[in-house]
């Protein structure tokens, strides 16, 4: 099983906070199995999250949207997947009862808000599209399609994240192993053994402790053992790390 994410907001493209939400839900899946194809990054604009929905949708297994739900005139999500996949946007009514009951509570804990807040503008999704409940927040998630739809607060998007964990399961497997040598001096063996048996290979350099993090990835779990075992004859690689876990790795390069 693969999957895209898709995460939602100018505030991310300006860089007014961290895309926190990829990497949290990239984790999750990929130790799930799943192997995570795309990660992007788009406005708060209907058309590009339309077009993006419509484009994902057909090309892989599963499309994660997070970010844009709510009642502000920015949270354009819900009817740009509706658009996207050909669907009319409506209000579920399973969601508005849940919404409904989430502003009651709101309004009957602080008696003294003074503003407007309808549950329709939370609840509405496209059509046929079954809701995910929200237990941290107002607006609720949905599942249309291929295609999860969840919110951007960090908190909620885990927890509706959380509701449908299950419907994501995956036959991708990771070996990690560590090596003393720099990455230039492994690249002749990382080569070869993705070529003798077909795994990912990344390497990691790691300059602080003076080592090199490679990960395997494969689809097959008796291939990837080796693959692994393979490499640990052939090049100065463990299992373990060296130096300790303390220092953070840096990110992977690429020569292309």
């Amino acid at each position: 099983m693969n999957a895209a994410i898709v995460t939602v907001g100018n505030e991310l493209l300006a860089g007014d906070i961290e895309n926190t939400n990829a990497t949290w839900l990239s984790e999750r899946l990929t130790a799930r199995g799943v192997d995570v194809v795309r990660i992007i990054v788009i406005p708060d604009d209907e058309r590009v999250v339309a077009e993006t929905v419509r484009d994902w949708s057909e090309r892989f297994d599963a499309v994660v949207v997070t970010g844009g739900l709510g009642g502000t005139p920015d949270d354009v999500t819900m009817p740009a997947v509706a658009a996207g996949l050909d669907r009319e946007l409506v209000v579920d009514p399973v969601a508005e009862a849940d919404v409904q009951d989430t502003l009651d509570r709101i309004f009957e804990e602080n008696p003294d808000l003074d503003f407007e807040l309808r549950a329709e503008w939370y609840a509405s999704m496209p059509a046929g599209a079954t809701p995910i409940p929200n237990p941290e927040g107002l607006a609720p998630g949905c599942v249309v399609e291929n295609v999860y739809v969840l919110p951007g607060i960090p908190d909620e998007m885990e927890a509706v994240f959380g509701n449908v964990a299950g419907d994501f399961d995956g036959t991708v497997a990771t070996r990690t192993l560590y090596s003393p040598e720099p990455e230039g001096a492994l690249a002749e063996h990382l080569g070869e053994v993705a070529d003798r048996f077909g795994v990912r290979v990344g390497s990691y350099p790691n300059r602080a402790a003076e080592e090199t993090r490679i990960k395997l990835t494969g689809d097959d779990e008796d291939v990837l053992g080796e693959a692994v075992a393979w490499l640990r004859e052939t090049a100065d690689v463990s299992l373990d790390a060296s130096r300790g876990e303390s220092t953070e790795s840096e990110p992977p390069r690429s020569d292309g």
